[in-house]
C-alpha cells in the first residue's frame, strides 16, 4: 500500500477481520505513520490498565464496548455504545473491555518517540492498590503488547499479591478479576 491513496475500510475489515480476536485482537492500518490507527475487535477482556503518555480517541463503528477507568482513588466506567466517540485523556489509567463478539473499534494514538514509555498495570479487584507495573518503550501495538501481558501472567502468585491486602490478583483470569471487584463494591 502507498501513502497518499485511500483504502476502502470495509474491504479492509474484511481482509483482516480473522485477526481481529483475542488474545489483543488489534491490528495497525498503517505501519509507519506518525499516527497509531488500530481496529480493534472483540470479544476482548483485560485486567490490565493502559497507561498512554498520549491522549487516545475511539471510535466504536460495531457493537459495543466499555473502558474501566482508574480516576481519582477509584474504577469508573465508560460506555462506548455503537456509533460513540471519545478521547480519553494522556496518563488516564484504562482497561478496554470488549464482551461482544464482532464489536470493532478504531483507536487512533500517537506514535511514541524514544524514550516515551507507555506502561501497563494491574490493580488489585479488592482494594484497588497497584500489584504491578511494567513499562514499556511501544515499538508495535501488535506485536509488544501480548508480550507484556505474558509477563505478568507469568509471575508467581507471591509477585500478584496486593502489598496492602494480601489479595493475589488472578493474571489473564478477567471472570476472577470481576468477580472479586463486584464483591468488595
Amino acid at each position: 500500500m502507498k501513502y497518499g491513496m485511500p483504502i476502502n475500510f470495509g474491504d479492509w475489515i474484511a481482509r483482516n477481520e480473522h485477526l481481529l480476536k483475542p488474545p489483543v485482537g488489534n491490528q495497525q492500518i498503517w505501519a509507519d505513520a506518525d499516527i497509531i490507527v488500530t481496529v480493534v475487535g472483540g470479544p476482548n477482556q483485560r485486567t490490565d490498565f493502559h497507561d498512554d503518555p498520549f491522549e487516545e480517541y475511539f471510535h466504536q463503528f460495531r457493537g459495543n464496548a466499555h473502558l474501566i477507568v482508574w480516576d481519582r482513588g477509584r474504577f469508573e466506567r465508560v460506555d462506548l455504545r455503537e456509533g460513540d466517540i471519545f478521547l480519553l485523556p494522556a496518563h488516564v489509567r484504562h482497561s478496554p473491555q470488549r464482551p461482544e463478539p464482532g464489536s470493532l473499534c478504531t483507536v487512533i494514538e500517537r506514535s511514541r518517540p524514544a524514550g516515551e514509555k507507555d506502561a501497563f498495570e494491574w490493580y488489585c479487584a479488592k482494594c484497588a492498590t497497584r500489584v504491578h507495573r511494567a513499562e514499556v518503550q511501544l515499538q508495535s501495538i501488535v506485536r509488544d503488547l501480548p508480550v507484556a501481558y505474558e509477563a505478568f501472567y507469568g509471575l508467581d502468585d507471591a509477585r500478584r499479591t496486593c502489598p496492602a491486602c494480601g489479595t493475589v490478583h488472578p493474571g489473564r483470569d478477567w471472570q476472577a478479576w470481576h468477580a472479586t471487584r463486584a464483591a468488595a463494591a
